[in-house]
């Protein structure tokens, strides 16, 4: 795989420099982003991965420690379990990528399936896995051990690469690998971060409503295809990043407001205009699993994120082949 040679990261480099210009931050400043941050990872990494709490939700499972009527048990420690995690990479941050070792990617992914699989939290998997809905041949379970060996030995060999580039090449590699039953993701993508603060970068926030951009990014360039569009997700997610460090630096703290995001979010109603469906059919199909809400205002109106408009038009497609809403479920991305 060509992995980031496409991208040009001149412009991610002239951002930290300016950056590095205010630093040493206020105190108050780094406090404020951190927390948000916190929150904002958790949420959208989760919700990469299927769980269902809202934004506001995840910041008062995280910060409040209340529990959400109709949310499992396992939702509530995956936002913990994220928050808990976080905070373990950002003293981690201290050390250099050169001395991590394979316990500290087995102590990320034990704190994040803790009290959900303790049987698997913090081992390599002894087992064959899929990619639900994809097509991705994954190691077999008896190679693992020696994969991860030559994956620790390639983030000291990379070092030349700028460490964007390295950050996610580190994610892509361990997701390709797949160490882990389950976790991969969310594992993959604190070790990202931990590599991008380790080298003075703020973490890559991959948002929700680029869930698809990202998988299928993925999934392409595993397949032997191109690497760029996953390149693409990551360089935009780490210069999101470094806008919303510098406009807090500056005085335009608005991008750190989660609020301002959810106004670009779909209420069902313009979701049924954008995509030709009614609101009972797409509040069934939310109902059956099909649709995932983004967020809820103060007021309980559902949001969506834009790209269930495309998740709608595929839903409908699939209807025209004749598939069941059963067999759609595990052919549409999670």
């Amino acid at each position: 795989m060509l992995y980031g040679l496409c991208m040009n990261y001149t412009g991610l480099t002239q951002k930290k420099d300016q950056l590095d210009g205010f630093r040493p931050l206020p105190p108050a400043l780094v406090q404020n982003l951190e927390q948000w941050f916190l929150i904002e990872l958790t949420y959208t990494s989760n919700a990469i991965e299927g769980n269902t709490l809202t934004r506001r939700e995840t910041a008062a499972v995280v910060e409040k420690g209340l529990t959400i009527g109709g949310k499992s048990l396992v939702e509530h420690l995956e936002a913990t379990n994220h928050a808990k995690a976080l905070n373990g990479i950002v003293a981690l941050a201290e050390s250099k990528t050169t001395d991590l070792s394979e316990n500290d990617i087995l102590t990320i992914h034990n704190t994040i399936l803790r009290g959900i699989d303790d049987d698997n939290a913090g081992h390599y998997r002894s087992i064959p896995v899929r990619i639900s809905g994809s097509t991705v041949i994954l190691p077999n379970p008896a190679k693992v051990p020696e994969l991860m060996q030559g994956f620790m030995a390639g983030l000291v060999a990379k070092q030349e690469l700028h460490p964007v580039e390295l950050a996610a090449k580190a994610h892509y590699d361990l997701v390709t690998i797949h160490p882990f039953v389950d976790g991969n993701g969310r594992t993959a993508r604190l070790l990202m971060n931990l590599i991008l603060l380790q080298h003075g970068y703020p973490p890559a926030l991959i948002r929700k409503r680029d869930r698809l951009k990202y998988i299928s990014g993925l999934e392409k360039a595993q397949l032997g295809g191109p690497s760029d569009k996953y390149y693409k997700v990551i360089y935009d997610a780490v210069n999101r990043s470094l806008d919303i460090y510098l406009d807090a630096v500056s005085g335009k703290d608005e991008k750190t407001q989660p609020s301002q995001e959810t106004k670009t979010l779909l209420r069902i109603g313009q979701l049924a205009k954008q995509s030709g469906e009614s609101n009972a059919t797409l509040r069934y199909w939310t109902k059956e699993g099909l649709l995932s809400v983004a967020d809820t205002t103060a007021s309980g109106y559902q949001l969506y994120d834009p790209d269930t408009v495309e998740r709608v038009k595929a839903i409908r497609d699939l209807q025209a082949q004749r598939y069941t809403l059963a067999e759609i479920k595990t052919r549409l991305p999670k």
